[in-house]
């Protein structure tokens, strides 16, 4: 469940000192777990080859050319949050939306036990699964659905889970979801509109009840197909 050993040249591994060091402790990423699976998982390894200049800088990364509203490698500093407020056990079980390139899963699978992610684009599935396995990744398991489709059917075939972790920005977190988390089990999502989003963890603290934390802000490109709710009113 590590990352590929291949030497690194020492411009590669300066850029990614670079981001850990300038983009995501400053963005109060201090789990030491975390800060050294992000130098272990390369994250160049992951990025689409017409990117992968781009793979450490501050920004979303396009996956698809020309360019797919959604289909983006979120930025490393709010992976790596979304990851440290899920506060991962070695022995849970995870539901990802939005597989993109397998960057997210090769961390989630890296801290535990199991993986299952759930991509709607099938070019995109076949190449995380290739960027997971070259990358020794051999506990997430990538399927091609729409996730968000017959109430959630795809996602619910594992549940429940002890972690679920939306890649990419939704409206308002649906409550099928929230129904897949296991007692104990925390949901990380970005939730609301452009010009500002809030980073929403919410945990399962009984059989129908949940506790929210909203502890930073972001913007995020949507995940397609979740519903979108009528910002007007009359």
């Amino acid at each position: 469940m590590t990352s590929s050993t291949a030497p690194q040249s020492p411009s590669l591994n300066q850029a990614r000192f670079n981001m850990i060091e300038q983009q995501i402790r400053p963005w109060e990423v201090l789990d030491a777990q975390v800060l050294d699976l992000l130098s272990r998982v390369h994250r160049e390894d992951f990025a689409p080859a017409a990117h992968k200049a781009l793979a450490f800088a501050d920004m979303d990364l396009p996956l698809t050319q020309p360019a797919v509203e959604g289909q983006v490698m979120l930025a490393p500093k709010v992976e790596a949050r979304l990851l440290q407020d899920l506060q991962l056990k070695p022995t849970d079980k995870v539901l990802e939306v939005g597989t993109g390139s397998g960057h997210m899963a090769a961390l989630l699978a890296s801290l535990a036990q199991r993986v299952v992610t759930i991509e709607i684009d099938e070019a995109l599935a076949r190449q995380a699964r290739q960027n997971l396995q070259q990358a020794g990744i051999t506990n997430a398991d990538v399927r091609c659905a729409d996730a968000a489709a017959d109430g959630f059917a795809a996602c619910g075939a594992d549940g429940p889970y002890d972690a679920i972790v939306l890649s990419g920005s939704v409206a308002d977190i649906p409550p099928a979801l929230l129904a897949l988390l296991a007692p104990g089990g925390r949901l990380a999502a970005i939730v609301g509109h452009e010009p500002m989003m809030r980073a929403t963890i919410v945990t399962r603290t009984g059989d129908a009840a949940f506790q929210t934390a909203q502890p930073w802000d972001t913007v995020a490109p949507r995940l397609r197909h979740f519903p979108e709710p009528s910002r007007f009113s009359f």
